[in-house]
């Protein structure tokens, strides 16, 4: 028998078809052990060396591996043909060497498409792991981790509220931190464009004033709207004439096939994918056999299939999309041996794989490796100039026109950003000396815009332009970052929350060379160099140490408010703006307002993180979280908000454990009411209302019985009689009336109640084969799980619902229907009480033992 190791059971279902018989193909579900997440998995005292430990919920896997391994004669590790494919095959291997477990014969064998013919090709070209992938591996893995868990902790210990930290997320943080900090810097310019609409044989078309006075007009040479009326107004009184008609050819040639970080960002351009999502859907599309191997950096194709390709645009297009000769790209990839072949089709007659989402990125990959091939698109593009009789006044129009369209019958790159002046309008026919009729002058106002904020595509983008991290690790880093709170997304776009920002100015101010931009792509190209056999891990490691520890050391010296005054001073700009009064921003208005003198603000931290506190503390209680100018439910906190009219106790606004919260009075009998975050302008009355609660709205007009409006844990609801319904926002709570309130208690009613309703799955796939139910992956109890509506089968720790793929979800509710029904658990059997002692009726060992057996089995059910 010759044993196969692939990472997925979906490769090892297909590969084992390919192999026949002799074959026993087996998944390892990804990587099978790992550095434990704790101090001294790396120790560079010891040369570096590092403890792995196997997920707990691989173990069984790695022993189902190991016993079918001492069986076989040949051992095949047929892991990804990348580093973290190679890193897979040699934990395995490492693993049954220490297990005793590893036959006579290991070889790997790396294939870049689940096809019968590159598995066959792959198999009868084996050869050994690659030490120099190994070690660019191990690099990574142990730098990562070095700078995660050496500054992790003084994040902790000096910044209070920061999670984490790390080599390329802090860096992507910061992209995304600067880019805020250029649009709240940008200042707005006022300019005007004057546009004429004219017509011509039949044909409408704009052309803009360029000429005005005889003085050439840039973008913001008119900046106000007396110039612009002025200009409109010569436009309109002015006879334009033809006296330049510029027509000039253009060839545009299509992109080429995708590398991982363009497939990324066409699919976010294109079908509004994450980058996440995207590489979760090509990975399925690769373990089904349709495309070929997707983290990848190259853009060449191979012979045939750039072959294939050809063949299939003569098939649908006539012989002019088809080039005389194949287009050959080459790859930019810095290290070669790691540069695989571009994403494409395995089978260019196959222009549908996939269901949903899948087949939508299928049908993105086809068309752009089809269009690859295809011949270049040719345009004109036109130029008309119009003066007036004075030649003091120019107009302008352009056009173009697609003379051919080429590869653009399949396929067009998308761009993150159309520019203002953007025209490919068509033009009608003009010669010089025509006069073509004026229907209309417009003097529009604009204002020139901040750069756009970072969209996945255009951070993956800038990313890769920069050398920083990798284009396989950019969907694991993006999403750590939004894991972590320190970015938010609102309609595609990066927003940075002040976590976000706190985190970067510390980094910036007491590491600023470890989130430098040039010392990271820096570190990437030693890497790769490290990959390519040119440098040593172990050296990589040390000139990496040897200055990051003692940095890490020296900022754990400082006390917690050294750290926070420089950062009051760094963010000083940002936090203490000017005011529009012209006073001093630092100024506490609090103690202003109740005629206390010397009241400063100034950055503070605090145990639940940073915020704004006054100098006269205590006198003075104002306080706000950081960043926030006051106001709202993220607002000051720890200060007076004045008093209840009613009682005459003073409410107050406080920072808690669990968010902001204000209450009324003190002591045991203190009032206390969470403020919810979608009140943006809290307030005195808004804090009473909240302190209020429960409302009562009512009697129910059938039972007769109270409804209560209140906020719980889970946001605004409503109660009857033990039941509940859930309210859409926080005003709502204080709005609703009876009619209302009933009908969305009988809706709660007819779902099972507020906390029954049917809860929604998290993915859903075709009939199960076999059973031919629906499956569903659904959040349990006790975590994820599969189901076909009959069998229910628990998702591996390691495994996010979301990646799922349908042949998985197949496998694993066969595995779990193959165990059979579990077993239910009896009830231990009550002791038995002595029974008298009679001389008569002793027990027999005979019995003594079979009492025990009983007993154990007992137990045992």
């Amino acid at each position: 028998m010759q044993l196969v190791i692939v990472e997925s059971p979906a490769k090892a279902k297909t590969i084992e078809k390919y192999l026949g018989k002799d074959y026993k193909v087996l998944a390892s579900y990804g990587h099978v052990r790992d550095l434990p997440p704790k101090d001294g998995s790396v120790r560079p005292d010891e040369d570096f060396a590092m403890d792995w430990e196997v997920y707990r919920d691989k173990t069984g896997r790695v022993k189902d591996i190991a016993d079918l391994a001492k069986k076989a004669d040949r051992l095949i590790l047929a892991t990804d043909p990348d580093r973290e494919g190679e890193a897979i095959s040699w934990h395995v291997r490492d693993l049954l060497a220490k297990k005793k477990a590893l036959p006579k014969d290991v070889e790997r064998v790396t294939f870049n498409a689940i096809t019968k013919t590159a598995v066959t090709d792959a198999m009868a070209r084996p050869r050994e792991l690659d030490q120099d992938l190994i070690d660019a591996y191990l690099a990574r893995r142990a730098l990562d981790y070095l700078y995660g868990f050496t500054l992790s902790p003084v994040l902790w210990r000096r910044l209070p509220g920061a999670k984490s930290a790390g080599r390329v997320q802090s860096v992507a943080l910061r992209l995304i931190v600067e880019r805020e900090r250029e649009i709240e810097a940008f200042v707005a310019q006022e300019y005007w464009s004057v546009v004429a609409h004219l017509l011509h044989d039949g044909t409408a078309f704009e052309a803009r004033l360029v000429t005005y006075e005889g003085n050439k007009l840039e973008r913001l040479s008119i900046g106000d709207e007396g110039t612009a009326v002025a200009a409109k107004k010569a436009v309109e009184d002015a006879r334009f004439t033809v006296e330049g008609v510029d027509t000039r050819p253009l060839k545009r040639n299509p992109a080429p096939p995708f590398t991982t970080s363009t497939l990324q960002q066409e699919a976010a351009r294109k079908l509004g994918y994450s980058a996440s999502h995207t590489m979760r859907l090509a990975q399925n599309l690769y373990e089904a056999g349709a495309i070929t191997y997707m983290r990848t950096d190259g853009v060449q194709m191979d012979g045939s299939a750039i072959s294939a390709a050809r063949k299939a645009i003569s098939d649908r297009f006539s012989g002019q999309y088809l080039p005389e000769k194949p287009r050959i790209y080459q790859t930019k990839a810095k290290n070669a041996q790691e540069a695989h072949e571009a994403i494409r089709p395995t089978d260019f007659t196959r222009d549908r794989a996939g269901q949903g989402d899948e087949a939508r990125l299928y049908d993105l990959i086809f068309k752009r490796a089809m269009a690859s091939q295809m011949a270049a698109a040719s345009l004109e593009r036109t130029t008309v100039t119009l003066r007036d009789p004075t030649g003091r006044h120019e107009l302008r129009a352009t056009g173009q026109v697609v003379k051919f369209p080429g590869f653009l019958a399949v396929y067009e790159e998308g761009r993150d950003q159309k520019g203002e002046d953007d025209e490919e309008g068509l033009l009608p026919l003009l010669r010089d000396g025509d006069t073509p009729a004026k229907t209309g002058v417009e003097a529009n106002q604009h204002f020139t815009q901040p750069p756009p904020r970072f969209s996945e595509a255009s951070l993956v983008k800038r990313l890769e332009e920069l050398g920083i991290g990798r284009p396989s690790t950019y969907a694991s880093t993006i999403q750590t970052i939004r894991d972590r709170q320190y970015v938010r997304m609102e309609k595609n776009r990066f927003f940075a929350e002040e976590s976000g920002r706190l985190l970067t100015a510390f980094l910036e101010r007491f590491f600023e060379r470890y989130v430098a931009y040039d010392f990271t792509a820096g570190m990437e190209d030693e890497l790769d160099e490290v990959s390519a056999g040119n440098e040593e891990w172990k050296k990589l490691l040390r000139q990496f140490w040897i200055d990051f520890k003692p940095k890490t050391d020296e900022v754990m010296e400082k006390k917690p408010s050294e750290v926070t005054e420089v950062l009051d001073e760094y963010l000083s700009d940002y936090l203490f703006p000017p005011r529009a009064d012209g006073h001093d921003p630092r100024e506490c208005q609090v103690c202003v307002a109740e005629g206390r003198s010397g009241g400063r603000l100034a950055l503070r931290g605090g145990k639940f993180g940073a915020f704004i506190a006054c100098s006269n503390y205590p006198e003075c209680k104002y306080t706000r979280q950081f960043a926030s100018t006051g106001g709202g439910a993220e607002g000051g906190e720890d200060a007076s908000m004045g008093k209840d009219p009613e009682t005459g106790l003073e409410v107050e606004r406080k920072s808690g454990r669990f968010g902001p919260y204000v209450q009324l009075g003190e002591g045991k009998d203190a009032k206390r009411a969470s403020i919810p975050k979608d009140l943006p302008d809290f307030d005195l009355e808004w804090a009473l209302k909240l302190l209020s609660l429960p409302r009562v709205i009512g009697n129910h007009p059938e039972t007769g019985l109270e409804i209560e409006a209140n906020i719980g844990r889970y946001g605004p609801y409503l109660r009857h009689d033990g039941k509940y319904g859930k309210l859409s926002n926080t005003r709502e709570v204080f709005e609703v009336g009876m009619n209302r309130a009933v009908d969305i208690l009988a809706q709660a009613g007819q779902r099972g109640g507020a906390g029954g309703a049917k809860a929604e799955p998290i993915k859903t796939f075709a009939a199960h084969p076999t059973s031919g139910g629906e499956m569903k992956v659904m959040a349990g109890r006790y975590g994820p799980y599969v189901t076909d509506g009959t069998t229910n089968a628990t998702l591996p720790r390691d495994m996010r619902p979301e990646d799922l793929s349908e042949a998985q979800a197949i496998e694993l509710i066969d595995a779990r229907a193959a165990k059979g029904p579990p077993k239910k658990k009896g009830r231990k059997a009550p002791a038995r009480k002595a029974a008298p002692k009679k001389a008569a009726a002793k027990k027999t060992p005979a019995k003594k033992t079979t009492v025990k057996k009983a007993a154990a089995k007992a137990e045992a059910d």
